[in-house]
């Protein structure tokens, strides 16, 4: 079991730095390389790049909870949710299928369903 991940490709799992402007600031995230594929694909869905999508997340998130403790760890969650909710069926893995287009309030009904089944 443990050769399907200690064999991946360890560009995945190297840390890179990308700058970004967060409410007018100069800020850096460090993820793991295979976090800015995710992200670029989401990005992508809706026909962003990174930056504009990282900065959205973050508005969006200041909107909704008034800080952000830590980002990285939020933008690495997205992407586990967001791969997650395409296996279980709430995001279509069509890439022509923008993320913006999906009804919200549908996709959570749909993880909460899915997470009610797991426990």
């Amino acid at each position: 079991m443990c050769q399907v991940f200690i064999s991946a490709d360890p560009q995945l799992y190297e840390n890179r730095a990308r700058s970004l402007r967060l409410h007018g600031v100069a800020t850096s995230v460090r993820l793991e390389n295979l976090f800015w594929q995710v992200l670029e694909e989401i990005a992508g869905r809706d026909g962003l790049g990174v930056p504009q999508l990282c900065t959205r997340l973050y508005d969006e998130l200041i909107a909704e909870r008034g800080e952000v403790e830590n980002f990285a760890s939020f933008l690495r969650v997205c992407c586990g949710r967001y791969l997650a909710l395409q296996l279980a069926g709430g995001i279509p893995t069509d890439p022509r299928v923008a993320i913006g287009s999906l009804d919200a309030g549908a996709v959570l009904a749909h993880e909460g369903r899915m997470n009610a089944l797991a426990h």
